[in-house]
Formats: C-alpha cells, sequence, structure tokens
C-alpha cells in the first residue's frame, strides 16, 4: 500500500487560470520592470510593476476610466482609449527607463487593443522590446478609422445607435483631432519624458 500521493495540487492562482507561473518567471529573470496590461469587459488597465521580494511593487498604474479626467468622450474600451491609457501610465512613471510587455494570460493577437497600449507606452519614451508588425496601424489609434465609420452613417442611426457620443457633444468629424486634444491635455500634465 502506498503512502505518497502521485497527484500534485497546482498553485491556486494557475487553477483559477490567473497565472502562468512559467511565463512569469521568464519575465522577471530579465531583473526589468513589467508593464502589465489587462483588458476587461469594460476598460483597459496598464500598471508597471516591479518585482520586489516582499511582493510587487506598482511603479504607475492607469485606466481607461482615468481618461474622463482629461475630457474622453469616446468608449473607453476601443484602441484609441488604450493607446491613451498606455501612454498616461508611462507618463505617470518617470523614473522608469525601460520594461518589458506582460500580458498575462491573453493570446498576443497583432493589432489588439494590448499592442495599442504597448505603442502609447513606447510613444511615452518607455524602453521595450517589440516587433512593430504587431502595432495596430495609425489611423487605427488616431481615432480616424471610427471617425470614418461615424461619418458614413446618417444622422438618425448615429443619435440612435451612439447616444452616447451624442449626448455628451462629440462631433463626428473630428474624432481624430478630440484624441490629439486628449493626448495633449495628458502631456500638459504630465509634461514630456
Amino acid at each position: 500500500m502506498s503512502h505518497n500521493a502521485t497527484y500534485e495540487v497546482k498553485f491556486r492562482r494557475r487553477r483559477e487560470g490567473k497565472t502562468d507561473y512559467k511565463k512569469r518567471l521568464a519575465l522577471l529573470k530579465g531583473n526589468k520592470p513589467r508593464l502589465v496590461v489587462r483588458k476587461s469587459s469594460k476598460k483597459i488597465t496598464a500598471q508597471l510593476i516591479e518585482y520586489k521580494k516582499e511582493g510587487d511593487k506598482v511603479l504607475a498604474h492607469s485606466t481607461s476610466n482615468d481618461l474622463k479626467k482629461f475630457g474622453w468622450k469616446l468608449n473607453t474600451k476601443n484602441l484609441p482609449a488604450a493607446y491613451l491609457t498606455g501612454f498616461l501610465c508611462v507618463s505617470k512613471a518617470k523614473e522608469t527607463k525601460e520594461a518589458v510587455l506582460d500580458i498575462g494570460r491573453n493570446t498576443p493577437v497583432h493589432g489588439s487593443l494590448i499592442f495599442a497600449a504597448l505603442k502609447g507606452a513606447v510613444d511615452a519614451k518607455l524602453n521595450i522590446p517589440f516587433d512593430k508588425k504587431a502595432l495596430p496601424k495609425e489611423e487605427k489609434i488616431n481615432g480616424k478609422e471610427i471617425e470614418k465609420y461615424l461619418t458614413s452613417i446618417d444622422e438618425e442611426k448615429f443619435k440612435k445607435q451612439f447616444a452616447e457620443y451624442a449626448k455628451k457633444g462629440l462631433d463626428k468629424t473630428k474624432v481624430s483631432n478630440h484624441f490629439q486634444e486628449v493626448l495633449n491635455e495628458i502631456k500638459k500634465k504630465y509634461g514630456e519624458r
């Protein structure tokens, strides 16, 4: 009769599907802070996190909901919002010069929200290794594609489908200008790196 169990219970966060410890260890071996980008059903979160023996230390944190403080009128779950969230997070942490991207258990899809946030971080002068093919196109990031769609639909459909935008007073022909205004507000508050 055997006295040793052959089954080993996995760590709780691994069982819950929250942490890939093999991937985490590989990221920590570089001894650099991590740009952690996560997406939920309503917002995008970007954090600069540094490993400490006592527990991870958050150097900077921002969500796409923070963009509303800078006058953001669009949805908080689109590519321009992801870019601005990454830019805002890195702008808050002026002392951090380099990092590695941590996408967690998300699948790396080229041109996705995660890589839009990465582009924002890189444009805010954070040194991160990446492949340029993974980044979304510029017209998707600055809102020109959204603007193109909004101008292609008639006014009645715009007021029905995008009632929140109409209520906030967003001019559907100036989405890219609105993006640039919010970006300039972030730069004005946190300055250049």
